[in-house]
């Protein structure tokens, strides 16, 4: 079984012409959970390069207290900081100039970057999440796209999280309530067909 069909009620395929690709914290901090998705992540930007879609990276990390928020509670100070190797991006992520990366220092996405705005100066209406953590700042930012307006599309296979039950129940709610699902096979036959 294909691994949106669980949880999958509503279908659709992102349209090229208004879709941009969020590859949110593949950073060396996340590596050990980022690894194992790799090959569906780059078979994902390969495919919406290859659609003209536009590929915007994010990368999470605190350049002072001043911006740990809750997070520095919540997760008793173990931060990602500024300037350290793992607050880079993996060196096998297949980028390039042309890619936009946006700085974050929370689980969204949206909050206090300029996220929405590129989004909105290119006429993009549809983005689709891939990255880690599935969910945390991959479903916050899914969730605040939806209620910024913007259509969402949910990779099950290019987001990873600390364990399967957490990524699991992240697909159900967001299947529920804010996003289309689907993997690179989906992708490539709502993009390609079957070629």
């Amino acid at each position: 079984m294909a691994s949106y069909k669980k949880y999958e009620i509503r279908q659709r395929n992102p349209d090229p012409k208004t879709s941009a690709l969020l590859v949110i914290d593949i950073q060396n901090y996340f590596s050990s959970m980022a690894n194992p998705i790799l090959p569906n992540l780059l078979s994902t930007i390969h495919l919406c390069r290859r659609a003209s879609i536009p590929v915007i990276f994010t990368r999470h990390s605190h350049k002072s207290p001043d911006d740990h928020g809750m997070l520095g509670e919540w997760w008793n100070g173990d931060l990602i900081i500024d300037g350290t190797v793992e607050a880079e991006l993996m060196a096998e992520l297949d980028r390039r100039p042309e890619d936009v990366v946006v700085e974050k220092n929370t689980y969204s996405g949206f909050a206090n970057t300029r996220l929405e705005k590129l989004l909105r100066e290119r006429g993009l209406e549809e983005v689709i999440v891939t990255g880690v953590m599935t969910n945390l700042c991959c479903e916050t930012t899914a969730r605040e796209a939806f209620v910024r307006g913007f259509r969402v599309f949910f990779s099950t296979d290019a987001t990873a999280t600390a364990d399967e039950e957490m990524h699991e129940a992240t697909l159900k709610n967001l299947a529920y309530g804010f996003a289309y699902l689907v993997d690179c096979k989906r992708l490539q036959e709502g993009l390609f067909g079957d070629q």
